[in-house]
C-alpha cells in the first residue's frame, strides 16, 4: 500500500511528464506545418495535415489496440489465484485435509464438539510426524492374540491361556525387524465376537485400534464362522492391509493345515491375498515325556515373520502414508457431517419462523385458494436465508426460481388438497363458523411452508442439485416425512398456540358487549310510561 503523500507527489509527477509530452508534440506538429509551407499551397496543407493524423489513428488502433488487451490479459492472469496443484505424496494430501478441518472448526459453533474434534485432529497431526509402523492384532477370544504377539517379542507380555474376555485393555509392544529403519508397534486388543455388554464394549475398543492401525493381523485357530467373516469383511472395508494368521498349528496335521489354508484363502479371495494367509503356532502344547520332564517346543512364527517382513519392507511407507490419509479423510467427513448437522439445525429455525410468519399474514388477510402458496409456502426470502446459512451466495432471481419451482410442485402432486383434507377436521372443532376458513389457510399456509423448507434444506445439502430422482420426488418425501401422526401432532399442537388461539382471542374480543341492566331500574320504567 503506497502512502497518500506519495501518492500525490506520483500524480503531480505523472502531470507534469503528460504536460511536457503534449508541448512537445505541438511543438513538432508547429514545426512541420512551418516546413510544408515552403513547397505546398496553403489550402493544401490542412487536408495533408488531417490525412497524416488519420492513419496514425488507424496504425494505434489495428496494432496498438491488441498490443494493449494482451498485456491486460497478461495481468490479469497473472493478478489471479494460481490453480491448486495436485498433491505430490499422500503425506501432503494429508496436510492439506488438516488444514481443511482447521476451516471446518472454525465454522462449528459448539464448543464441547469442536474442542473434540480438535484433540483428534491433534492426535492425527501427531500420527503424520510419528516413525512406528503400528500393527493391531486382532482375534476372538482364546485365539491366542498375546501367546502371538509374545512369540514376536520373544518376552511374556500377558496372560497366556486366559480366560476369554481377559484382555480389557489394549497394551502395545515395540520390536524393530532388521533392515527396517522404522520400529514395529505390536498393538494387543480385547477379544471381538465376546457375549455381553462388556465384550460388545470391547470389540468397539478394538475396531477403533483398528482405525489408527497400519497393518491389521487377523488371528483365528480355524475355519471362519459366519460372525468372523462378517468381521472381517468390516476390517477390509476399512481400507487397511490385512494379514490372516491361522494359529494353534501344531494342532493338526500337515494334510488338514493345507486343506484349511486352502479353503480360508478361497474364502478371503477379492479381500486379501492369498500369500497373506499363514500359519503359525504361538505356544505349541508340551510334548510329555515319561520319567523326564515335559518338552516344551519352541514357536513356529517364522513363516509370518517372514511375510510381515515382506510386506512392511516393500509396502511400509505407503501404509503408513494410506493410514494416515484414511484417518484425515474420516476425520474431515466427521468436521462435515458435525456442520452439516449445524447448518441443518439453523435452516430448521429459519422454516419454522418463515412458516408461523407466513400463517399470521394468511390468518390476518386470507386468500381464495391456492394463492397462499405465493406467500409463505414458496418464500423468496427463505431461500435467499436458507443458501447463506449453507454459505452460498444466491440471487433473488434465482431464489425466487427456486420458490416458484416448489411451489408449483406441491400443486401439482395434489399437495395443498392433501394439507387441507389432513388439517381442516383437526381445526373445524377448535373455530367458530366465521373463523374457520381463516384459521384452516393460515395453519395450511405453515405446514406447506415446512414441506417447501425441508425441500430447500434437502437441496442446499445435495450442492445445490435435486438428485437422481429429481425435485418431485424430493418434494413427495418431505410431504410423506410431515404428514406422519407424531409430526402431524406436534405440528398441529404448535398451531393451536400460534394460529388457532390468537384468532379465538381476537374472536372474543370483536363480539358486542352483553347487555346489563339499564340505570335507574323500575322508576326509570315508571316515568318513561308517564311520558
Amino acid at each position: 500500500m503506497i502512502p497518500k503523500r506519495h501518492r500525490l507527489l506520483l500524480g503531480l509527477a505523472a502531470a507534469l511528464a503528460a504536460l511536457i509530452v503534449l508541448g512537445g508534440l505541438l511543438q513538432a506538429i508547429r514545426t512541420l506545418l512551418w516546413d510544408l509551407s515552403y513547397f505546398l499551397p496553403a489550402w493544401l496543407i490542412t487536408p495533408l495535415l488531417l490525412l497524416g493524423l488519420a492513419l496514425i489513428a488507424t496504425v494505434v488502433v489495428q496494432v496498438g489496440l491488441p498490443w494493449w488487451r494482451q498485456i491486460r490479459h497478461r495481468s490479469t492472469t497473472k493478478g489471479a489465484a494460481a490453480p491448486e496443484e495436485p498433491p505430490a505424496t499422500r503425506r501432503d494430501a494429508a496436510s492439506r485435509s488438516l488444514i481443511s478441518i482447521d476451516r471446518l472448526l472454525e465454522r462449528l459453533e459448539d464448543s464441547v464438539v469442536r474442542e473434540s474434534l480438535r484433540q483428534e485432529r491433534e492426535r492425527v497431526e501427531q500420527d503424520l510426524a510419528r516413525g512406528d509402523l503400528v500393527v493391531v492384532v486382532f482375534g476372538t477370544g482364546s485365539s491366542g492374540k498375546t501367546s502371538l504377539i509374545r512369540a514376536l517379542l520373544q518376552d511374556m507380555v500377558g496372560d497366556v491361556a486366559a480366560a476369554m474376555g481377559s484382555t480389557r485393555s489394549t497394551p502395545s509392544y515395540r520390536l524393530r525387524l532388521k533392515g527396517m529403519e522404522r520400529g514395529l508397534r505390536l498393538v494387543d486388543t480385547p477379544g471381538i465376537l465376546e457375549a455381553g455388554d462388556g465384550g460388545l464394549n470391547r470389540e468397539e475398543r478394538a475396531r477403533q485400534q483398528a482405525v489408527r492401525a497400519d497393518l491389521l493381523l487377523v488371528v483365528v485357530d480355524g475355519d471362519l464362522r459366519s460372525s468372523e467373516m462378517t468381521v472381517l469383511r468390516t476390517l477390509a472395508g476399512l481400507g487397511k492391509r490385512l494379514l490372516l494368521v491361522l494359529n494353534k498349528r501344531d494342532l493338526r496335521g500337515a494334510e488338514e493345515e493345507r486343506r484349511l489354508l486352502q479353503l480360508l484363502r478361497s474364502r478371503c479371495e477379492g479381500l486379501l491375498p492369498a500369500a497373506d494367509v499363514v500359519a503359525c503356532s504361538a505356544a505349541p502344547q508340551t510334548i510329555p515325556r515319561p520319567g523326564e520332564r515335559p518338552l516344551q517346543p519352541a514357536p513356529e512364527v517364522n513363516e509370518l515373520l517372514q511375510r510381515l517382513a515382506t510386506v512392511l519392507h516393500a509396502d511400509g511407507e505407503e501404509l503408513i502414508a494410506d493410514n494416515i490419509l484414511l484417518q484425515c479423510r474420516q476425520l474431515d467427513q466427521r468436521g462435515r457431517d458435525l456442520l452439516n448437522s449445524q447448518r441443518r439445525r439453523e435452516a430448521k429455525r429459519c422454516v419454522d419462523r418463515y412458516s408461523w410468519i407466513g400463517a399470521g399474514i394468511v390468518a390476518a388477510t386470507p386468500l381464495p385458494g391456492v394463492d397462499l402458496l405465493s406467500t409463505a409456502a414458496v418464500n423468496g426470502q427463505m431461500v435467499l436465508e436458507i443458501a447463506t446459512v449453507y454459505g452460498i451466495d444466491m440471487t433473488k432471481e434465482r431464489a425466487r426460481e427456486l420458490a416458484v419451482s416448489v411451489g408449483r410442485t406441491l400443486a401439482g402432486l395434489g399437495i395443498v388438497k392433501g394439507a387441507l383434507s389432513l388439517i381442516s377436521p383437526a381445526l373445524s372443532v377448535s373455530l367458530p363458523t366465521l373463523l374457520i376458513g381463516r384459521g384452516v389457510q393460515g395453519v395450511v399456509t405453515a405446514w406447506l411452508t415446512r414441506i417447501a423448507g425441508a425441500s430447500f434444506i434437502r437441496f442446499f445439502e445435495q450442492d445445490q442439485d435435486w438428485g437422481d430422482e429429481g425435485l418431485q420426488a424430493v418434494v413427495q418425501k418431505a410431504f410423506e416425512l410431515n404428514k406422519r401422526e407424531a409430526s402431524l401432532k406436534r405440528f398441529l399442537a404448535t398451531a393451536m398456540r400460534q394460529v388457532v388461539e390468537p384468532l379465538q382471542r381476537k374472536a372474543a374480543a370483536s363480539l358486542p358487549p352483553h347487555p346489563g341492566p339499564r340505570e335507574g331500574g323500575a322508576a326509570s320504567d315508571r316515568e318513561r310510561r308517564a311520558r
